[in-house]
């Protein structure tokens, strides 16, 4: 699992569903409350249906659809499949501005969630800032190296802790290689 921290913008939609994004679409979200917002956040709680963006790394013919939106060539959207968000809540809510908390499982699209739950609550939403903090075993509170330690020798520690780490993991995970027919890593 992966866990998130977004802050999301109601009132303002985008081609990108974040801050990078050209607004498509600009709504009104007075009526919209705190209680509001939490009750709708219970709909997008454990096994959904969800529609990836368009701007993401998903793949057709063999290349993303951000690179082939960005090139201005006409992109269907992918069928809405199954993904898991085993928690979500809300931490803070200045309008326009919500900050949420996400926990959910693989190919979960947090700019989806965001975009969804404006569409729920009859306005838009987008992403203005997200950040992943955690990616399975590894948390970035915990895990990351703060740039004034990085030096060889505690880049090695750290990556000492972090392969005990993924050894410890119960699932065996095979690692993506750069070229295809190359032999791919499994670290067990």
């Amino acid at each position: 699992s992966q866990k998130y921290t977004a802050i999301g913008m109601l009132g303002k939609a985008t081609d990108t569903l974040d801050a990078t994004g050209k607004v498509t679409e600009e709504k009104p979200y007075d009526q919209v409350t705190k209680g509001d917002l939490e009750n709708v956040l219970q709909k997008f709680t454990g096994d959904i249906m969800q529609v990836p963006p368009l701007y993401s790394a998903l793949k057709k013919d063999g290349e993303r659809l951000s690179t082939l939106m960005k090139r201005g060539e006409a992109v269907e959207a992918k069928p809405a499949r199954p993904v898991r968000v085993y928690s979500l809540s809300l931490q803070q809510f200045q309008p326009p501005l919500f900050t949420l908390d996400v926990e959910c499982g693989g190919g979960f699209y947090v700019r989806s969630l965001v975009n969804d739950i404006g569409k729920e609550l009859s306005t838009c939403a987008t992403v203005q800032e997200l950040t992943r903090t955690r990616q399975g075993p590894f948390t970035l509170e915990e895990h990351a190296l703060q740039e004034d330690k990085w030096t060889i020798d505690e880049i090695a520690r750290s990556l000492e802790h972090c392969t005990a780490l993924l050894l410890g993991e119960p699932a065996r995970k095979k690692l993506k290689t750069e070229h295809p027919g190359e032999t791919a890593v499994i670290c067990e």
